[in-house]
């Protein structure tokens, strides 16, 4: 029979995947000595067995029981006993994290009895009321789906009644008094009176956090993080400790670096006399961990000796949640901790110089997909602005939008294409649908490791916490920020490396990449073979790619071009020209802004490779519509040009075959620009000529004719390839057919994508395509993520192919797929020679491309050790 449950105390093979993360870390912490509460995990195999089975594990109940048994004799008192009652708590803990995603519950073990017993035992019948209360608040919302603002409601309206402000100040009696009223809730709510029986609560608290695993909250954050579906989640079962039993009693979480910045020293957060949700949840507004060092010094220098040791033997910045009891330390998880990219560059170069690393885990330890957040905007420092109110900087970043103050709004204005802050007075879990298409999250109340803080941090969104000068009245759908009143709709500013909230839209400026940045990616380029390359269609978008590091230009669509005042009604001319001559003669004033254009981008990138694409789009897209059209002649030539689809009609390469004299006048600017720059600089730009929407063989050795006969006529020394992109899946099948007469090939997996699958971007996304990947039919939007069964098949077919005729023909990618990290490392494997993304994403792909050569080093050196 499968054993499903672990004492804190013993080995097991299997570690996260087993244990989960949470129940992991209190093995490991029990193992080295650090002192941990007693406790044991249910496994989640356990959870799987749950879910498959429909709700029944056979032996689970009789193995829980064995080893509460165990756990009564460790602590000395009994589980349910009315006189010196054994508390547990329940907590989720998956193997990957997922903060606030799953159930927890404190305080499990109490009734009616067992808590006027603990109030005796412990000789302080507040506590005891207390964490009664909780419990069953923490019960009802998390077993049996109660409303918690039900118990919200009731709390405030009682401390209203008792004219206090905090939970604190409410006295044993005002307690008794409460936890009646939460009864009757309870009741009212689920038709029966809150359980007694307390092998009963534990047995629900167990499936009510396996049900967790597939909560609304969780579904969405395993989506947006691409965590499997069936990993399940462990259930931690630990002894109570109490940080609620007084002033010499705290609860706190900490971090062994500033998990913004990743700067060394002491951060985190403390409440006095509380439990840990008052913490994370934002209850109530925590105090610096610093400030402990004076209330409570033995238990804040151990804490500090284990924060050291923990970080040691993890080598990795970790994040604590702890409980003082009466003086005495516990820890209750520790966990490599969620960070900014800033934070984990920094922490990551930062232990290297301290030998605590080597620069290959460095580099494998960061996620490629946060250097975004290195790279989004700040206030314009000499912006004009008046702060109204604010907060803790709880995620760096700057971001201006309309406010909302629910998380479905947030959800369906930023669906909608409108930058939107949410502004609540914290958030819950369940907002994460909301903070996803938010630009910023804005709340009134909760620390530096509040809900919202942690998620912010982990998107890369900016987030002000604990904004004191922030009133919310949701019904009327208005704020207070300061001395200003405003409404849903009007658009504020957030800061969320400063803490400052300011009124109206604020300019903002990009970032600058600093030191360790630069650091970490001079690693990379050390150990990747995959070149990166920048999709770039102007001199400042070439400027900004050399900047972050692009080895040239693999995407240079020449058709924004065309569309500048003084050149959109040259190319209508051309396009309404009656005969060759009419468009020839267009052709020839187009001819010296092409030039110039090429010239601008071939400087920028002097000494690196410059892939232009020629015309692609069909010329119907240079035309106003049919209604705005301003002449009968205009108006017959649109309906000449009307398609039924476009996207696989008159365009690309079927263009310049039909109508030479368009590529012809794109050839003869690339030549003249490159003679140009030569002249110039002394230095020849490395040309590479694109041909879009190739499928046999004969269109491009036809426009390679084309091509050769004027680089021949204009600029016979300059050196230049001729290639095509691979974006139909004929191409791709017949790469050997086509390599025959081509120096290169672009995977344009943009369309590629469209075409393989059938499917229209524009109309799939937000349509279908959307209610797909909510309902499972796929998991990842392939025009984000490349489809590697599908699609890759494809380009591994043209590989093989393309190779087999010409070993050296050149490969890359230049669809934005080339700048998301999974696909990154298919393309490393499938052993293309670049890949081209947008220029903000080229640090991404830099780092992804670095990874994905030191995951290959690793599988080579496991295979040669006999694994």
């Amino acid at each position: 029979m499968t054993r499903y449950v672990y004492d804190f105390e013993e080995r097991v093979e299997g570690g996260r995947e087993l244990l989960g993360g949470k129940g992991l870390g209190l093995a490991e912490m029990t193992q080295l000595g650090i002192p941990v509460p007693a406790g044991f995990t249910i496994t989640t195999d356990a959870c799987r067995a749950f879910m498959a089975s429909g709700g029944e594990v056979e032996g689970l109940d009789e193995e829980v029981e064995e080893h509460i048994r165990r756990l009564e004799q460790k602590t000395g008192k009994r589980f349910g006993d009315p006189e010196n009652p054994l508390l547990v708590s329940v907590r989720s803990g998956a193997a990957i994290s997922m903060p606030g995603m799953m159930d927890t519950i404190l305080n499990l073990g109490l009734n009616d009895n067992a808590a006027e017993g603990l109030a005796r035992a412990t000789g302080n019948p507040r506590f005891a009321r207390d964490s009664y209360r909780r419990l069953i608040q923490m019960y009802g919302e998390v077993v049996d789906g109660i409303d918690g603002h039900r118990f919200e409601e009731a709390l405030s309206d009682l401390k209203r009644d008792r004219g206090v402000q905090q939970d604190v100040d409410l006295s044993a009696d005002d307690l008794a008094e409460l936890i009646a009223t939460f009864k009757r809730i309870y009741e009212q709510e689920t038709g029966a009176g809150f359980p007694q029986d307390v092998r009963e609560q534990l047995r629900r608290a167990v499936v009510a956090v396996f049900q967790s695993w597939q909560n609304p909250r969780a579904q969405v954050y395993r989506a947006t993080y691409g965590i499997p579906d069936d990993l399940g989640t462990a259930v931690n079962v630990v002894q109570m400790v109490f940080g609620n039993t007084g002033e010499r009693s705290a609860t706190g979480v900490c971090f062994t670096r500033d998990p913004s910045t990743g700067e060394p020293g002491v951060y985190g957060e403390y409440l006095v006399n509380a439990q840990g949700e008052d913490v994370v949840a934002g209850i109530r507004t925590p105090q610096p961990l610093e400030e402990m060092r004076e209330r409570l010094p033995e238990a804040y220098a151990e804490l500090l000796d284990t924060m050291a040791r923990l970080e040691q033997h993890y080598r990795d910045m970790q994040d604590i949640e702890f409980t003082i009891e009466e003086g005495r330390l516990y820890l209750l998880q520790t966990r490599s901790a969620k960070r900014t990219a800033a934070a984990a560059i920094k922490a990551a170069v930062d232990m290297v110089a301290e030998g605590l690393i080597s620069r290959e885990e460095a580099i494998a330890r960061i996620d490629p997909g946060q250097l975004d957040q290195l790279l989004h905007p700040t206030l314009d420092p000499k912006a004009e602005l008046e702060v109204a109110a604010r907060g803790l900087n709880a995620s760096p970043g700057a971001a201006s939008g309309k406010i909302v103050l629910d998380a479905d709004a947030a959800e369906e204005r930023g669906k909608a294409g409108e930058a939107v802050i949410l502004v609540r007075w914290e958030t819950t879990p369940d907002d994460i649908h909301g903070l996803i298409q938010a630009k910023g999250v804005l709340t009134a109340h909760g620390g530096m490791t509040s809900h919202a803080a942690v998620v912010a941090r982990g998107m890369g969104k900016p987030c002000v916490a604990g904004c004191e000068g922030l009133e919310i009245d949701a019904a009327a759908g208005t704020i207070r920020l300061g001395g200003h009143e405003l409404r849903e709709g009007d658009t504020i500013t957030i800061d969320g490396g400063t803490g400052r909230v300011i009124v109206g839209e604020v300019p903002l400026v990009p970032p600058q990449i600093n030191e360790d940045f630069e650091t970490i990616l001079e690693w990379a380029d050390e150990v990747r073979r995959l070149k990166v390359r920048a999709n770039a269609d102007t001199p400042e978008d070439a400027a900004k790619a050399r900047e972050f590091g692009a080895e040239g230009i693999g995407l240079c669509r020449t058709e924004h071009m065309f569309f500048g005042e003084e050149r959109l009604p040259v190319v209508q001319e051309m396009i309404l020209a009656a005969d060759e001559e009419g468009r020839r003669a267009a052709l020839d004033r187009l001819l010296p802004f092409q030039q110039s254009d090429f010239e601008a981008i071939f400087e920028e990138m002097a000494g690196l490779p410059v892939t232009i694409r020629l015309l692609d789009p069909p010329l119907h897209e240079f035309l106003p519509s049919l209604e705005e059209a301003t002449d009968e002649r205009m108006r017959q030539r649109i309906k000449a040009l009307q398609e039924a689809n476009p996207m696989l009609g008159t365009r690309g390469c079927r263009l310049g075959i039909q109508w030479p004299e368009i590529y012809e006048m794109q050839v003869r600017a690339i030549a003249r620009a490159a003679k140009a720059v030569r002249e110039r600089t002394g230095e020849a730009p490395l040309v590479e000529i694109m041909h879009p929407l190739v499928g046999f063989r004969e269109e491009l050795r036809r426009l390679r004719e084309l091509t050769e006969r004027v680089m021949a006529e204009e600029a016979p020394e300059i050196a230049y390839l001729c290639g095509t992109m691979i974006e139909l899946p004929r191409a791709a099948l017949r790469a050997d057919q086509i390599a025959e007469v081509a120096d290169f090939f672009s995977f344009g997996t943009n369309d590629l994508t469209q075409t393989t699958l059938g499917m229209s971007r524009d109309d799939a996304e937000g349509k279908f395509l959307t209610f797909y990947l909510e309902d499972g039919v796929l998991e990842r939007n392939p025009f984000e993520t490349l489809d590697q069964e599908g699609v890759g098949d494809l380009m591994r077919i043209a590989v093989e192919r393309g190779r087999g005729v010409k070993p050296e023909v050149k490969l890359g990618i230049c669809g934005e797929h080339g700048g998301e990290p999974s696909s990154v490392e298919f393309c490393h494997h499938l052993g293309l020679d670049y890949v081209s993304c947008s220029p903000y994403r080229v640090p991404l792909a830099r780092l992804a491309a670095a990874q994905a050569a030191l995951k290959e080093a690793h599988r080579a050196e496991y295979v040669a050790a006999g694994g």
